[in-house]
């Protein structure tokens, strides 16, 4: 079932990649991973793109994304292909309910921890959730649970267990998708 994304949880910032020390590659996204950055951005092109600077992308940084799943989400441009990769699944929400856990892990204000925490929950974690993951019941119960004294950590097992589902079943589906084999050739064409 496709799902509309909601804007009701922050999607967290992205982390730089390390720049690499081989020459980069102006690289165009994918169009899918080009939107979904955009989607992210709130804007049709990425921001460097805007100011008339070119995004860059090396063959080495977009090689490294196969070395580890986490590798792949610690890069913006990684993250931006992987989501786009997701949409074609419908199971984007994965993805987002971990975003959204990251983030939530970085409150520092009281007051707004039990609101954000009620949103998430309502949002991927409850029955029926608009954008609902796909978490056994004994974590969505033990989640559920958490929720009466809202903590940091109150998301951790259910955010475990959907990273490890994404890294199991996901993950190595994008490695063999055509998302992700165009994107390498594009930065192979470019040094050429």
């Amino acid at each position: 079932m496709h799902r509309e994304p909601a804007d009701t949880v922050p999607q967290g910032p992205h982390q730089p990649c390390p720049s690499s020390t081989k020459s980069h590659v102006a690289t165009t996204l994918l169009p899918a991973a080009r939107q979904s950055l955009s989607d992210h951005a709130g804007s049709a092109d990425p921001p460097a793109e805007r100011t008339g600077r070119r995004q860059r992308l090396s063959t080495e940084e977009a090689t490294r994304w196969a070395d580890s799943f986490d590798v792949l989400l610690s890069h913006k441009y990684g993250l931006a292909t992987f989501r786009a990769f997701l949409k074609t699944e419908f199971s984007e929400e994965n993805l987002e309910f971990w975003l959204a856990c990251e983030d939530f892990k970085k409150t520092r204000s009281a007051a707004k921890l039990a609101s954000k925490a009620q949103r998430i929950f309502e949002e991927f974690i409850d029955v029926q959730a608009p954008r609902e993951v796909n978490i056994d019941f004994q974590t969505r119960e033990l989640t559920r649970r958490n929720m009466q004294e809202p903590s940091l950590s109150c998301f951790d097992q259910a955010q475990g267990k959907v990273h490890s589902l994404m890294e199991k079943d996901s993950y190595p589906r994008f490695l063999r998708s055509k998302i992700y084999t165009d994107l390498l050739s594009q930065t192979q064409r470019r040094l050429s």
